[in-house]
């Protein structure tokens, strides 16, 4: 329901915006949920700006009549970052999609928040270069910037934390402001460019990332390989690191996620055992020799035979059966929801703490199928439950909390690369200690009123 104040709003901005500001039902639905089981919200109004200048103009309206702004991409993330649970204004993105600028001989590129990773890799196509974070679903990079995104990628080329050089983002009083270069390096003043990047639209919105780009490899070569079980899996990769074999992609997915692969994808018919899937990148004899070396140590932990994807066609089937894993795990219970939880922890304690979460889940009776970015200590658990059934999603929630309370025991993460939102915000303190409530004394500085997706993340008093 509207206040006084968001009327007044909603007048201004549509004044400003016209046919932009959208109020119809089926634009607000879109913009009341992503893909979290969160209760969806629905917005007072979404607003499609163009500009940086208009989204300028956009919070200064808002933060005149104290309305709350949300901050929209594509609607990928999973932990409720964009579900506007105090309603306000969604601000949609999308239509800011332009590529400003490509710096082939520095390796970056200029682009508004509302490209795609998609799209950017198509343009950079001719130029033999590429944007390597890939975290599955094709967000845009705004959003990315916004959630900290990573990826199958992670593990040569780094999330997005890395791979941001600098931003553009307007502050919640309209304020327009610059963080960061295209150097490699600075070391003037404090580093506003990663306060920004996983701030989940708490702060500001982001309006232009200058963004790091890499050569293309000469070669990529992608496998997959069986293991008896997890634990040697996930040691035979430990080991790989250890040696410094550079590899490009490991994804770890169980014997569950595995039987759930093979309904899903027919023509994969892979052991339904725990799995690998690699990928290897670099010139011809580099590739080899990783390849040779990663075979010798697999050998170690009784590898199961290796099934080598070296046409493009394949690679491309094998990693979009891999992104594909949310469906595919689904297929093992008709009609179910998932629950998709991640956390991270360091690498050394990666199968313990996986062995731990696998306990949890037979304790609880309930099918969770396990994928994980296993080369950074990244696992995700996605928690089958009948929507029908309110009992199996309690399960669902309480063996959620379980885990997140595991990895925190083995020094790890609540969260790799899904976020905050509210999913994770009660683990927060728990996490980080006094360290949280800086982060709401940083909270309160940048935006006062409290407008910026408010009760995410970092929970704070309005003003």
């Amino acid at each position: 329901m509207t206040t006084d104040h968001t009327d007044l709003a909603l007048s201004a901005l549509k004044e400003m915006l016209g046919e932009r500001l959208s109020t119809g039902e089926s634009i607000l639905e879109l913009h009341s949920h992503d893909e979290a089981y969160s209760e969806p919200a629905l917005p007072d109004a979404v607003a499609f700006p163009e500009t940086t200048q208009e989204v300028s103009e956009i919070m200064k309206i808002c933060s005149r009549y104290g309305v709350p702004v949300v901050p929209f991409g594509i609607g990928t993330s999973l932990e409720g970052h964009v579900i506007p649970i105090h309603g306000g204004i969604s601000v949609d993105t999308s239509r800011m999609n332009k590529i400003l600028e490509i710096h082939e001989s520095d390796l970056d590129a200029v682009v508004q928040p509302g490209v795609s990773r998609s799209k950017l890799n198509e343009e950079l196509r001719a130029t033999g270069l590429m944007f390597t974070v890939d975290p599955g679903a094709d967000a845009t990079l705004g959003g990315m910037a916004a959630t900290r995104a990573s990826g199958t990628n992670t593990v040569r080329y780094g999330t997005m934390r890395e791979n941001v050089l600098a931003l553009e983002v307007v502050l919640p009083d309209g304020t327009i402001i610059h963080t960061g270069s295209r150097a490699r390096k600075s070391s003037a003043g404090y580093d506003l460019t990663h306060l920004f990047v996983g701030s989940e639209g708490t702060l500001g919105i982001i309006t232009q990332l200058t963004v790091r780009l890499f050569g293309q490899p000469d070669t990529i070569l992608a496998a997959t390989c069986s293991f008896e079980t997890v634990d040697n899996a996930v040691n035979s990769v430990i080991m790989a690191i250890q040696m410094g074999i550079p590899m490009a992609r490991i994804e770890l997915l169980d014997e569950v996620q595995m039987e759930g692969m093979n309904i899903f994808n027919p023509d994969l018919n892979l052991p339904e055992k725990p799995h690998l899937f690699l990928e290897f990148h670099g010139s011809q004899a580099g590739v080899k020799e990783q390849v040779e070396l990663f075979e010798s140590v697999a050998e170690e932990f009784d590898v199961g035979s290796f099934q080598w994807a070296t046409k493009a066609e394949d690679r491309n089937r094998l990693w979009t059966a891999r992104h594909n894993a949310y469906y595919a795990g689904k297929s093992l219970k008709k009609g179910c929801e998932g629950l998709i939880t991640d956390c991270c922890v360091p690498i050394s304690t990666l199968a313990g703490c996986i062995a731990r979460s696998k306990e949890l889940v037979a304790e609880s009776g309930l099918i969770a199928p396990i994928v994980g970015h296993v080369g950074d200590g990244n696992f995700h658990l996605m928690i089958l439950f009948d929507p029908n059934i309110p009992d199996e999603l309690t399960a669902a929630k309480s063996l959620a909390a379980k885990v997140n309370h595991v990895a925190l025991s083995y020094g790890g993460t609540v969260t790799g690369e899904h976020g905050v939102g509210t999913g994770k915000k009660s683990y927060m303190a728990k996490e980080h200690g006094a360290a949280y409530a800086l982060m709401a004394v940083l909270k309160r500085a940048v935006d006062p009123g409290n407008i910026m997706n408010p009760g995410k993340t970092v929970e704070v008093t309005d003003a």
